[in-house]
């Protein structure tokens, strides 16, 4: 049996994990600062949060970027 691995680094990681990962560590003023979008610096929630990155592709890719970027500690990375 071929199994093919996927060269996705998010392969099997939420978007909801993803987001509060990263407001965990970098709060939502400085996640504000770093994506300036609406949804992080105005009332910002992970739901209305989530909505908006879910709708809208590029503002869900510089998260995603953000994440990948990140210094995570081993036990809480995404990929070995």
């Amino acid at each position: 049996m071929n199994t093919t691995r996927t060269q996705d680094p998010l392969h099997g990681i939420t978007l909801k994990l993803i987001l509060t990962r990263l407001v965990e560590k970098y709060g939502w003023d400085e996640l504000g600062r770093r994506i300036d979008i609406r949804c992080f610096t105005h009332e910002p929630s992970i739901n209305s949060s989530l909505k908006f990155l879910r709708k809208t592709a590029w503002a869900r890719e510089k998260v995603e970027q953000l994440y990948l970027r990140s210094q995570w500690p081993a036990e809480a990375r995404p990929f070995k």
